[in-house]
């Protein structure tokens, strides 16, 4: 513990005199995400908050720069690296803001998922698997997104520290990645959909075009479950304190916690892949049963979780100390 606490202090010898990697990343997205405010000034609901939050955001990650130039050494790298970790939950409502601006697609995904499965699967499977125990299970699954990116990153840190920088990257960029995507592909999800044009429609097969519903009803579906377990509450609370009616396709959930997963693989530590992997297991088949996520989604989020991880892993090599 004592030779650890030294190693935090420790001054670097070759500190990194410019921006992290993962920092040039947020710069970029916030850059061109702020061209678009400009673009959009007039038809955008928040564009001051928008932009003055920017500016925050860019004062912030000046100042976390001007700490480690001070004093270069493994703690100040950790409060730099987490502070653009943190702030990816100012990020996500941000590109409902965007996307708002552009009609919906629901109608669109709801079809291909009828079409490709002969149902829809968000709306059957809670019912098949109402019981209290499949429910809770569920719940902690989908509540277990947030610790599994902490316990991974912090893991690099504390046990792979040469390559912590390269993972909090690729974990970041994947981030921005998705929602990029969000931003030019307005897709709410069955908890949104489903609330706006009523489960009777849904049940007969009929998905209705909402055209810009969204812009002013932010109503979704009550999480399907059992109403009184500890979990089951823990969603609910984390969806009435940040959820919006964006990022549904692919889903981040399913495809940052595969990239997590396979960061967890690369650690050699076989234990802590085992450990992860019901959790990883759950929390992919939760988005679906919670009915954040229609089961394209899913599928879409395995597959740009380990495009971005092979991806962004190539890119970290070359860019990361």
């Amino acid at each position: 513990m004592i030779k650890f606490i030294k190693q935090l202090f420790s001054i670097e010898k070759n500190p990194k005199k410019g921006l992290l990697a993962m920092e040039w990343v947020m710069m970029g997205y916030l850059v061109l995400t702020l061209l678009i405010v400009f673009f959009t000034y007039t038809k955008a609901e928040n564009p001051n908050e928008m932009i003055w939050g920017r500016v925050r955001i860019a004062a912030m990650t000046a100042g976390m720069w001007a700490v480690y130039r001070m004093m270069p050494c493994r703690l100040t790298l950790f409060l730099r690296i987490t502070v653009q970790l943190a702030l990816l939950g100012w990020w996500y409502p941000d590109t409902y803001e965007i996307n708002r601006m552009l009609p919906n697609l629901d109608h669109l995904f709801a079809r291909w998922e009828q079409d490709l499965f002969g149902c829809q699967p968000a709306l059957l499977f809670c019912k098949a698997m109402p019981w209290p125990v499949v429910s809770e299970l569920m719940s902690m699954g989908y509540a277990a997104y947030y610790p599994m990116i902490a316990v991974v990153v912090f893991y690099y840190f504390f046990c792979r520290y040469k390559e912590y920088e390269r993972a909090a990257f690729v974990v970041l960029a994947s981030f921005f990645i998705y929602y990029l995507i969000y931003i030019v592909l307005p897709v709410t999800g069955p908890t949104f959909y489903y609330e706006a044009v009523g489960l009777g429609n849904i049940e007969q097969g009929v998905f209705p075009d909402v055209k810009d519903h969204f812009n002013y009803f932010q109503d979704c579906l009550a999480t399907p479950g059992y109403a009184d377990g500890v979990f089951y509450q823990m969603v609910e609370s984390a969806k009435a304190a940040g959820e919006r009616p964006t990022a549904a396709f692919p889903s981040s959930h399913v495809g940052i916690s595969t990239v997590l997963m396979l960061l967890a693989w690369r650690t050699g530590n076989r234990r802590f892949f085992y450990v992860l992997l019901p959790f990883y297991v759950l929390l992919c088949l939760s988005t679906v049963y919670i009915q954040a996520h229609y089961a394209i989604d899913v599928l879409a989020g395995w597959a740009t979780g380990a495009a971005f991880y092979f991806a962004l892993m190539w890119v970290g090599r070359k860019v990361c100390r």
